[in-house]
């Protein structure tokens, strides 16, 4: 070919030999990580029904709370003390009052009134009042006596339902054979660009989801849809500065060091579990790096790097991993034992690719699959809600 003094730079309409330079590689900015389901890892086994079912029990529980206002002959001298389960005394318990040193010795039990003892074994008076708490430090039984009677927890069936995730792909027949830039086989590509978003909308649910009020197991016309982490925890929801719970930090609910070891702390109380497991949104993981302040890091002279990032937490209640993920609301702290979760698909229904029939000059298929989460002893866990976002 003769030389034509045309130059790459002119490439255009007026030289229509020379390629366009197209980078075979696509950029995708929207977020699809997915950072809880990755630390809870894979299940080890399927759930086997739309309902999914799981057991959870209890020991016999060895505290209880004063439910008395007025005490005879006065509260440091009353032997009758009205409580608000009787049933968890037995005759022979010592019982110590709040945090004092006194010991009580029951001798009696008759429906939620105990008969006591007060200073047994000439440990020092204290003063009871309303809503104290009262320890159960053991029974002590009589040499000789007859067996009590038997006493036992009833075990209790929790439940979660399956949730399926679906997505449509088609492409034609053309378009999946001209070829394109940066994408060699478009319909694996958009099988891949679904099970992405769906693996997105997975962690999602399993943070914030939410079951209808009726007719959980779905219909024809109603939509089944799994409870998610939030909407299981009942027992240890948390807001600064109410009911007994500690203010934060600045107006009283930036999250600091107190408030979220007040969480563990409570939690650990009910718990023979620990928290192993923090997830915040950025906001609320921006103000866990600032437990650190400046003041307290070390640098040495050859140090070309700051590091403002506390990846683990380590408290008296539990060495907990920090877990950024975006989808937690952004006033809202998550307080896990992870080892109590597990996001499970229906046996034989893990994300897959299923093709539908040909209807035209186009290849389609779903994306589909069906998971539900196992969240056992929701009172291991914990939330903080009510955080200061700004």
């Amino acid at each position: 070919m003769g030389f034509s003094g045309k130059a790459t730079y002119a490439a255009g309409t007026d030289l229509p030999e020379v390629m366009e330079d197209v980078s075979d590689i696509v950029g995708i900015v929207s977020p699809f990580e997915t950072p809880l389901l990755a630390h809870l890892g894979d299940a080890k086994r399927p759930a086997f029904s739309t309902i999914h079912e799981w057991v959870e029990d209890t020991l016999l529980p060895n505290t209880d709370s004063v439910n008395q206002t007025t005490f005879t002959p006065n509260a440091q001298d009353a032997t009758s003390i009205t409580v608000n389960n009787g049933s968890r005394f037995q005759v022979g318990d010592q019982v110590r009052p709040g945090n004092a040193t006194e010991v009580m010795l029951v001798t009696a039990v008759a429906a939620n009134v105990l008969t006591v003892v007060r200073r047994y074994g000439n440990t020092p008076a204290s003063t009871l009042s309303n809503g104290l708490k009262l320890t159960i430090l053991g029974n002590a039984a009589l040499e000789g006596a007859d067996a009590a009677a038997a006493r036992y927890t009833n075990r209790a069936r929790k439940q979660n339902w399956t949730q399926i995730f679906a997505a449509t792909v088609e492409v034609t027949g053309t378009m999946q054979a001209v070829r394109q830039h940066a994408v060699r086989d478009e319909l694996d590509y958009q099988k891949q660009e679904r099970l992405r978003e769906l693996l997105r909308d997975l962690e999602n649910c399993v943070i914030n989801g939410t079951a209808p009020a009726s007719g959980q197991q779905g219909s024809s016309t109603t939509r089944r849809s799994m409870n998610g982490i939030i909407k299981q925890i009942a027992t240890n929801q948390f807001v600064p500065g109410q009911n007994g719970f500690p203010a934060g930090g600045g107006a009283g609910t930036d999250l600091n060091e107190n408030l979220l070891n007040a969480a563990l702390r409570t939690t650990w109380d009910q718990s023979q579990g620990r928290i192993d497991t923090i997830v915040v949104n950025g906001f609320q993981k921006r103000r866990i790096n600032q437990f650190v302040g400046t003041a307290a890091r070390n640098f040495s002279p050859t140090d070309s790097r700051l590091s403002e990032v506390i990846g683990v937490y380590e408290s008296d209640f539990g060495v907990c991993r920090v877990i950024l993920s975006r989808w937690v609301p952004a006033d809202t702290m998550l307080l896990l034992d992870s080892s109590r979760i597990e996001v499970l698909p229906l046996r034989g229904r893990s994300f897959s690719f299923k093709p539908l029939a040909h209807l035209g000059d186009a290849s389609a298929g779903q994306v589909v699959g069906e998971y539900t989460v196992e969240f056992r002893n929701e009172n291991a866990h914990a939330l903080v809600r009510g955080l200061s976002t700004s």
